[in-house]
């Protein structure tokens, strides 16, 4: 799957990843790969990433908005 985070000043992160986890504003959910479309608010806490080589990134957002559609996830965050 391919993950943009992107903040008003720049893009946080670009890159093929097999995971994320990320703060809704229902509680924490994790999207794989083949995922149904989605899209959804974030709330303020932590979206960690696991990517193809199995390391784990963290960011601490504020809130957002995620859209998820044919393995691209977009994630716009404050």
């Amino acid at each position: 799957m391919l993950l943009e985070i992107i903040t008003p000043e720049s893009k946080l992160f670009t890159g093929e990843i097999t995971s994320v986890k990320l703060p809704g504003m229902d509680g924490e959910f994790e999207i794989l790969n083949n995922h149904a479309p989605i899209i959804s608010t974030l709330s303020k806490g932590v979206i960690r990433i696991i990517d193809n080589d199995n390391n784990t990134e963290k960011f601490e957002v504020n809130g957002g908005v995620i859209e998820m559609q044919n393995n691209k996830i977009i994630v716009l965050v404050d």
